[in-house]
């Protein structure tokens, strides 16, 4: 097989796991794999509803990490941007062209601040969120410094208990001192209620956001009062999103699981009571692992343990099987039940791993499937970007 041009000096099995025209059959495992059909079809999908309801939809970088998924997603879903949780993963998408980024954490380190302040000049407008109005002068002498404007959301603890402030009055501070502020500029309101996104029950997912709803409404209306009214209030996530689109406050949502699907997003219910996983989107990142010893009968053992996925929100499931399970795992191991015995040495099984995010960042290639053949390979861009 000829090598694609931009791919000519990668070699399979030592840099890449394969290559474009590949047969499925013979990548190199294990590896996160897509099936494009089924990626393309969640991103149109979000994309139409946003559009329909009016809302922007700004893409959660830190899932996939990839500059070539994110374009995906504003080519075919209409995604205005980026969030990113860190000022390294966020400077890989300004360097890539990506003019729309919000970073959505507090950054307070002195050389995280400076670095921060110089994304702009990749032609990028860049938004942080701020819980800590002392933290205001601090963005303002970097992007005085370096030239650039800096825009700001406050962040508000609407239920995940991590950052973000509580009240009206505490929002009105931060803005009017993002409004005095050289090289700042007030932007809205970061409202993003995690705590609730994979409880199980509609019901309990709703009862949460109305809550933070109500917070936001508080919010924003005491902003007005003040003559601050927010441009953007943005939130919302694979498990949420419905409520926030239709909650008159919010105008922008962050939903990033949606367009992979892991196996602790899928579980969660829709208001019919259905996961979401069979019907409201479908799995399209897969661990594709190989069976390499069936040494025991009633056990396979695959080449896809602990280091290449998390299991923080528990171990895979095997894809479209129900007669083999994945059991446990050590680092470079993955066990499977094999009661009947099925399962033969080099068979290739597709994984749903438990959280895409942290599984996504441990790999450093993806590789596009569709029709059984391999149709393109991008890198995980932002792998390891932690600062």
């Amino acid at each position: 097989m000829n090598k694609p041009a931009n791919f000519a000096h990668l070699e399979v099995g030592y840099d890449v796991p394969a290559l474009p025209g590949m047969d499925e059959a013979d990548i190199q495992t294990p590896c996160l794999i897509l099936d494009l059909d089924a990626l393309e079809r969640n991103i149109r999908k979000l994309g139409d509803y946003a559009r329909a309801h009016n809302m922007r939809h700004r893409a959660h970088g830190k899932m996939h990490k990839s500059v070539d998924v994110l374009k995906l997603q504003m080519e075919l879903g209409g995604a205005v941007g980026v969030c990113c949780q860190k000022v390294s993963e966020a400077e890989v998408f300004a360097r890539a062209g990506i003019k729309d980024i919000l970073v959505t954490n507090e950054v307070r380190d002195p050389a995280k601040i400076d670095r921060l302040a110089r994304l702009p000049k990749y032609g990028a407008s860049v938004i942080v969120c701020v819980d800590d109005v002392d933290n205001i002068a601090d963005l303002s002498a970097a992007a005085r410094k370096h030239g650039t404007e800096l825009g700001v959301f406050v962040e508000i603890d609407c239920g995940a208990g991590r950052c973000g402030v509580k009240t009206g009055a505490e929002v009105v501070d931060i803005a009017r001192a993002a409004v005095a502020a050289p090289h700042l500029a007030f932007r809205g309101l970061q409202a993003y209620q995690g705590a609730m996104q994979h409880l199980d029950r509609y019901e309990d997912r709703k009862a949460r956001l109305d809550i933070a709803i109500a917070q936001v409404k508080e919010a924003v209306a005491a902003l007005k009062a003040e003559g601050l009214e927010p441009e953007i209030v943005s939130g919302g996530g694979t498990g949420s999103y419905y409520f926030e689109s239709n909650s008159g406050v919010y105008n922008e949502l962050q939903c990033g699981s949606y367009a992979f699907m892991d196996g602790d997003y899928g579980r969660i219910l829709d208001k019919d009571g259905k996961r979401i996983d069979k019907g409201e989107w479908e799995n399209a990142l897969f661990i594709l692992t190989s069976v390499m010893s069936h040494a025991k009968p009633h056990l396979a053992v695959v080449d896809a343990g602990l280091k290449a996925q998390s299991v923080d929100s528990g171990l895979p499931f095997v894809y479209g099987r129900d007669d083999v399970k994945y059991v446990k795992c050590s680092d470079e191991h993955g066990v499977v039940e094999d009661p009947h015995g099925v399962l033969r040495i080099n068979e290739k099984l597709r994984l749903v791993t438990g959280h895409c995010d942290p599984t996504c960042n441990v790999h450093d290639w993806y590789v596009g499937v569709r029709n059984g053949k391999v149709e393109t390979l991008w890198p995980v861009s932002a792998r390891g970007k932690a600062f």
